[in-house]
């Protein structure tokens, strides 16, 4: 059990919640659509210019965190990134991003720890 709880950091730990509020968040509104028999894409893109913007101010965000991901992964070293992004396509991005940052942060500090000489 331990060894679950090692290298959180208080960094990790915000990335964390905010990548359950992401998911929270974000499904709460799916199910809503879902109950409400919405056409979820078509609502997107025809509610008029402000949310059509939205839409693609957020696309583009996750088009270029999705790039970040698969970039910083393999950078530092980190396995199986790619995960993260087809799991935004079933989930949400408001929940991949963050539970990867928290995700690198433990990398991180574990990469740091196994490195000292202590």
């Amino acid at each position: 059990m331990s060894e679950l709880r090692r290298h959180w950091t208080p960094t990790a730990v915000l990335f964390l919640v905010l990548a359950l509020a992401g998911l929270a968040g974000t499904w709460t509104f799916n199910a809503l659509a879902i109950v409400q028999m919405r056409d979820f894409l078509g609502d997107l893109v025809s509610s008029g210019p402000a949310v059509s913007s939205i839409t693609v101010d957020l696309l583009v965000v996750a088009v270029a965190g999705s790039v970040f991901i698969i970039v910083e992964a393999r950078r530092i070293g980190m396995r199986f990134a790619w995960i993260y992004v087809v799991l935004s396509g079933l989930t949400a991005f408001a929940f991949t991003f963050p539970l990867f940052l928290a995700m690198r942060q433990r990398h991180l500090t574990a990469r740091i720890h196994s490195s000292d000489p202590a």
